[in-house]
């Protein structure tokens, strides 16, 4: 089969691999619809993260074509989504809702997603049906489901996001755009963007977003209060995982409030006297994107949410390394790939 590796920064490959197999009698094998490139591969292609021959993709959504000796939950012909993080959802952290600490916790593609084909651990716990075969049409929603709106939705609940609420989003790539759709569809009041590219503002309008803000920094923070009587948001989101990112979402958001943060932290580090006098909430961690699954899809094959519109560039998987340049640049928003 085909699929890709990133064999260094930089250097992104599409080859021919091995198909993978059934390994324990608790896979799946799934035939990719579809699959795309997230903005946390870019940490490894930019050198942030180390990489050596990696098999690239975690986000996906497809057809069973191969079931282990114990997999009762899915069968041979299903589309399937699933999260990330491949976990039992029967143990005490899953049936909390906290599926990505899975005390069987571990990666759900580590075959690699952006490919034909890919090896899913706990199917039974990882993977969800759809109501049957979907509609060609809704297939890039569906794929956002398994990893970038799965996420901006526990942003958006990790927030306390709901009526009533002034919500603040640091950041304004797929996860922070679909943390405004969430937000819109937990019945936030007003939902305040950050963000410096006009495509990106224009699709945050289409999911809900009432008002944009370009600045950053203190400038950032300054109009936030100033739209919110100088308090500040009721809840946030942080979808970036800076520094700079982390410290404008805890200082944009008022005394007693949430902030959601979900960007992968890459040299955060939080002044605990500073954390201490804040008085905001937070949390947030890798999303526990299988306790939401299933609503998730639901509202898709409703046709009540249109989360594929993230996907402004759609290229065959064989071309894969400029989908990586293209999102590098950001010439495109998220780039879905086809085999």
């Amino acid at each position: 089969m085909r699929g890709v590796v990133m064999y260094a920064p930089g250097d992104v490959r599409v080859e021919e691999r091995e198909e993978p197999q059934i390994v324990e009698p608790t896979d799946a094998i799934v035939r990719l619809a579809a699959s795309c490139i997230c903005g946390s591969d870019l940490w490894p292609y930019r050198g942030a993260e180390a990489v050596d021959h990696q098999a690239m993709g975690h986000e996906y959504a497809g057809t069973v074509e191969q079931i282990g000796a114990d997999v009762r939950n899915v069968k041979v012909g299903d589309f399937v989504v699933g999260s990330f993080f491949a976990s039992d959802n029967t143990c005490e952290i899953c049936q909390s809702g906290y599926q990505t600490h899975c005390i069987h916790r571990q990666p759900a593609a580590a075959t690699g997603a952006q490919a034909e084909l890919v090896r899913i651990a706990l199917a039974d716990g990882t993977l969800v049906a759809t109501p049957g075969q979907p509609d060609p049409k809704l297939i890039p929603s569906l794929l956002a489901a398994s990893d970038v709106l799965g996420t901006g939705w526990f942003a958006a609940v990790a927030a306390e996001v709901g009526p009533g609420k002034t919500v603040a989003v640091v950041g304004d790539g797929a996860v922070g755009l679909l943390g405004v759709l969430a937000a819109k569809q937990l019945g936030a009041d007003n939902i305040i963007v950050m963000s410096r590219h006009a495509d990106r503002q224009a699709l945050a309008r289409v999911f809900g977003a009432t008002d944009i803000i370009e600045e950053r920094g203190d400038a950032g923070v300054a109009r936030i209060k100033k739209l919110t009587n100088g308090l500040g948001a009721h809840s946030t989101i942080e979808a970036v995982g800076t520094q700079e990112s982390m410290m404008q979402a805890i200082q944009a958001t008022r005394a007693g409030g949430h902030v959601g943060y979900v960007g992968v932290s890459h040299d955060v580090e939080l002044s605990g006297e500073a954390l201490f006098f804040s008085g905001v909430h937070l949390h947030g961690g890798p999303a526990p994107v299988r306790r939401f699954l299933p609503d998730l899809i639901q509202l898709i094959w409703d046709r009540k949410i249109d989360p594929g519109k993230v996907f402004d560039l759609e290229l065959p998987l064989e071309r894969a390394a400029e989908g990586y340049t293209a999102m590098d640049e950001r010439r495109a928003i998220k780039v879905l790939l086809r085999s």
